[in-house]
């Protein structure tokens, strides 16, 4: 799955829009990556004089890819980011680097699932989490 396909299926666009590429794919498990370049706006703060790319956006990274297992391009909802479980981070990202995203459903119940994520750049993860997500039906503009 190309970018292109990927913003048919994600509402996220610029700059929040965190999965390059989807490499692998099936009804239980998803692989994406993201590559993580120096000219990314958050590197301007998060840091000067020692980039690391945030925490925060990797997870974010993993509950999007974890969105595209779930979603398809006709659904008419709204991924949702219902929690994080057991989020650990092993090792700094730097612009260069290729994130890896690794996400596989764990627990599914109704509109909610639970899925064990990691993140890895080369053979060396960089973050751990489960996460739990739903979906909510979009609802038309203007409402």
């Amino acid at each position: 799955m190309n970018a292109e396909e990927i913003m048919q299926i994600l509402p996220h666009r610029f700059p929040i829009l965190l999965v390059d590429r989807v490499i692998e794919k099936d009804e239980k498990r998803i692989v994406a990556i993201k590559n993580v370049t120096v000219s990314e706006i958050f590197f301007i703060g998060h840091f000067p004089d020692y980039p690391i790319y945030p925490g925060v956006l990797i997870v974010e990274g993993m509950a999007q890819t974890a969105g595209l297992l779930l979603l398809e391009p006709e659904h008419k909802v709204v991924p949702l980011f219902l929690g994080i479980d057991n989020a650990r981070f092993k090792s700094p990202v730097r612009p260069g680097d290729v994130l890896r995203y690794e996400v596989e459903i764990i627990e599914s119940k109704m509109n909610v699932v639970k899925v064990k994520a990691k993140a890895s750049v080369e053979e060396r993860i960089v973050a751990t989490a489960e996460l739990l997500l739903g979906v909510k039906k979009r609802e038309e503009q203007g409402r």
